[in-house]
């Protein structure tokens, strides 16, 4: 009889077990077809919650989320008006690409900017080291990664420093980023009055500011609302310092001052009132009146995208750039993992006469993203794209020029979790002169570059065909 009853027990938990765990693959299912996602993503996560449900539910759930619904629709769209610049927007607004970047959320683009170009780890430091100290009123930095190292520890006591003369001194750290350095590495900033906020935490899982999978991968600094940096640089040693060193990477980044500049600091008060639960409106309070300038020429445009945009920005606004050349592509990327619109496009641009280069490191810091590119690139090199291997060392940089006529630049790489799952951000330059400033440093990385011999799998490399098959597989994931 006991026998019985512990066999009917161990069958009745199996069956509540097996209840629950269809239970919740249903309403991962269910969720997963409500976002608007890719295909390939779309499959990828459904094979893993189908096929292995106690694995694939629970990672889902950890690494699965797309879109922050509520937070896309209650977040402000960063129209100039908002900041009293409705004389700067431009005539460019009529382009289509910055009509796509407006229809998701940005604003259209505004003039009265200066833009200098960040080519080099040791210039990106000296300017923000100098900006640091001429700043009188505020410091707005976020950052995906603040590191342990001499870089670091010198910001920190810097941005100490100011906040102790009375600077408004706020820094937003990603919490996976900055794992290991936003809690007491930060101390002495927090002591002299400084603010640090660690933008969603992936535990407790349940708290509505938590999550594994959306990161704030964007890198902007902002000084007084008038001067801003962004680009791909991190806060490291690998990114910036003050001197040379051997194993610092390529990145790329600009300095940015005007009207432009309240818009990224726009970006920046949007997630710090999300990170902190401080009020936004409270937020604009502490502004500075009448900090927005004119300084010069340029037009640019601001393209946030991430979970709190409604649409995906950066990605439609991509692909007009592709769709709209008619004569040349560069996109300079460290990671290139694109979807099969943006691949199939850029074919057809190359078959159709339009010069386009892709320029990618010889060899990254994720080996993963190495093996899951090699099958693009095999298809753009076939359609007659120039793919070129930068090295020595890692290139960090990202950017995009076409016609000589547009650029892109920001935090954003060439893969999908930028276009579709990161918190990036992206500067659009119209300026001809910019333009072709961001060409002219675009030609200049070919003298470090190699062309690529990706042109067909080599048949008795197994191993490494299989490695490149399964991060293909896995791509939609990374």
């Amino acid at each position: 009889m006991e026998v019985l009853l512990k066999y009917t027990g161990q069958s009745l938990g199996h069956y509540l077990l097996a209840i629950v765990g269809v239970v919740l693959a249903l309403f991962a299912v269910a969720r997963l077809m409500s976002e608007k996602r890719q295909p390939g993503n779309t499959v990828a996560w459904l094979l893993a919650i189908l096929l292995i449900p106690w694995v694939g539910v629970p990672l889902y759930l950890l690494f699965g989320g797309r879109k922050l619904r509520r937070l896309a629709e209650r977040k402000s769209r960063l129209y100039p008006v908002r900041l009293g610049l409705a004389s700067d927007v431009t005539s460019t607004v009529k382009e289509p690409t910055a009509q796509i970047a407006v229809s998701n959320g940005a604003g259209p683009p505004v003039g009265g900017n200066t833009v200098h170009l960040l080519t080099t780890g040791e210039e990106a430091f000296a300017v923000l080291e100098e900006q640091i100290r001429a700043a009188r009123h505020s410091i707005h930095i976020t950052t995906f990664i603040l590191a342990r190292d001499e870089v670091g520890k010198r910001l920190i006591r810097l941005l100490a420093e100011r906040a102790r003369h009375g600077v408004k001194v706020r820094l937003l750290l990603d919490a996976v980023g900055c794992m290991f350095s936003s809690y007491g590495f930060c101390n002495p900033l927090r002591a002299a009055g400084g603010e640090v906020q660690r933008f969603m935490p992936v535990f407790p899982f349940f708290a509505s500011r938590s999550s594994a999978n959306l990161r704030n991968h964007r890198k902007i600094a902002v000084f007084d609302q008038q001067i801003a940096m962004v680009g791909g640089h991190n806060l490291a040693r690998e990114y910036m310092g003050p001197t040379p060193i051997r194993k610092r990477w390529r990145d790329f980044g600009a300095v940015i001052t005007g009207p432009a500049a309240g818009l990224l600091n726009e970006v920046f008060l949007a997630d710090w009132a999300f990170a902190s639960g401080q009020s936004p409106d409270a937020l604009h309070r502490d502004a500075l009146p009448d900090a927005l300038p004119r300084a010069g020429t340029s037009e640019v445009q601001v393209v946030a995208s991430g979970p709190d945009v409604a649409g995906d920005a950066l990605y439609e606004a991509i692909l007009s750039m592709i769709q709209e050349a008619a004569h040349s592509i560069w996109i300079v990327t460290p990671y290139f993992i694109p979807d099969e619109v943006l691949l199939r496009s850029l074919m057809v641009k190359a078959r159709t006469g339009c010069e386009v280069t892709l320029i990618l490191p010889a060899r990254s810091n994720h080996p993963v993203t190495d093996f899951a590119r090699r099958y693009y690139v095999r298809e753009l090199q076939r359609a007659g794209v120039r793919v070129r291997l930068y090295g020595p060392g890692m290139m960090h940089s990202k950017a995009m020029i076409v016609d000589d006529r547009i650029g892109l630049l920001g935090s954003a790489n060439f893969d999908l979790r930028s276009l579709f799952v990161n918190f990036e951000i992206g500067v659009l330059l119209y300026s001809e002169s910019d333009v072709r400033t961001m060409k002219a440093w675009a030609v200049g990385l070919l003298a470090h570059c190699r062309q690529s011999r990706l042109l067909r799998p080599k048949k008795r490399r197994i191993i490494g065909n299989v490695a490149e098959e399964l991060s293909r597989l896995l791509a939609p994931l990374l």
